[in-house]
């Protein structure tokens, strides 16, 4: 595939690696386009500090490092600059608007936590609850709905144990609104190849069949991790055993 939209760096404090690092093995592996998008700082209350995210004192040094080495690098990869963001009722609009003050080319939509991070749970846990999952899903389609998110991130990460017929009442909600709204949903090779709870084939099957659009990340948090889907053992599979189709993995950006 010649893009990657989903990169980390270590302003997170779970990536490693510098950023050029990060660009040099995507231009090893052949990419023609890198799109950096850290987790997004958030306005949060100065009681609570996240230990996942960049603070949001680190955005100007974030976009300024991505700027230079966008310039130095432009006749060998395109670099784009964007922000996994998370999507709340309380800290959304007040983020974009300090977003926007910067550099910036898209944001890609990856909840993890609802309602957020200082007051909800981590969706990744293990948990048969359906007022869990409904509130995933309310979230995720509420922040699709704002047509500010290029693409939706590991669409799948709610770690649901319940009975299939709740899943799929509720995921079901996820893939309707990509179609409406036109969001292409994330296969993500990261937690593939960490075994982890995503990407999920009940997930992606129906995604499938219902007519979505696909795109694949990297997720990188360090830089060898930026890799073409054929080189993580099984993956190929995956998506042809989900009727997974994705060409060029090239991506329209959705205005900011």
């Amino acid at each position: 595939m010649f893009a990657n939209y989903h990169t980390h760096t270590p302003r997170c404090n779970h990536a490693v690696g510098s950023e050029r690092e990060y660009i040099e093995h995507a231009i090893a592996q052949g990419f023609s386009v890198l799109g950096f998008s850290d987790h997004t700082p958030q306005p949060y209350p100065k009681s609570f500090v996240s230990t996942i995210r960049m603070g949001m004192d680190d955005i100007e040094d974030y976009t300024s490092t991505l700027v230079a080495l966008r310039e130095e690098y432009k006749d060998k990869i395109k670099i784009l600059i964007g922000y996994e963001v998370e999507y709340t009722h309380k800290y959304f609009d007040k983020l974009i608007t300090e977003l926007r003050k910067f550099p910036l080319d898209y944001i890609i939509q990856g909840q993890h936590f609802a309602p957020d991070e200082p007051s909800g749970a981590y969706m990744g846990f293990r948990s048969s609850d359906g007022n869990r999952l409904k509130d995933y899903v309310d979230l995720t389609v509420e922040g699709m709905k704002t047509g500010l998110f290029s693409y939706l991130a590991h669409p799948d990460l709610i770690n649901f144990t319940g009975d299939d017929a709740t899943y799929q009442k509720h995921m079901r909600r996820i893939v309707e609104a990509a179609l409406e709204y036109d969001v292409p949903l994330e296969v993500n090779m990261l937690g593939f190849a960490e075994k982890r709870n995503y990407p999920c084939s009940r997930f992606f099957k129906m995604a499938s069949e219902m007519g979505a659009k696909f795109i694949i990340g990297c997720d990188a948090h360090k830089p060898q991790a930026v890799l073409q889907p054929q080189a993580v053992p099984g993956f190929m599979a995956f998506l042809d055993q989900n009727g997974i189709t994705v060409t060029d993995n090239l991506l329209e950006l959705a205005r900011l």
